[in-house]
């Protein structure tokens, strides 16, 4: 499944990355699993969106929670609990 990916503030600034194109493993099916599929690069990924993290998720363009179900093409992003203008 292929996938939007977007951060937001300090999850952006961390990750150097506004925005990327994800190809998931057929196991990945919630923003819960994006989610742990992306922490387990290692390294800055896993120091900001590892599960002892507050962090907000949407999926296009709604807040949700983990276990939100992907779909081809959806966006998911990720932003601290607090963004600023």
């Amino acid at each position: 499944m292929n996938i939007e990916l977007r951060f937001f503030a300090s999850v952006r600034v961390a990750l150097n990355s506004t925005a990327e194109s994800a190809s998931l493993p057929d196991d990945v099916r919630t923003v819960g699993d994006v989610r742990e599929f992306l922490a387990a690069r290692g390294g800055v990924w896993a120091d900001v969106l590892g599960p002892d993290k507050v962090l907000r998720m949407a999926c296009d363009h709604k807040m949700t929670g983990p276990d939100t179900p992907i779909t081809e093409g959806c966006e998911v992003a990720f932003f601290p609990p607090v963004t600023g203008g």
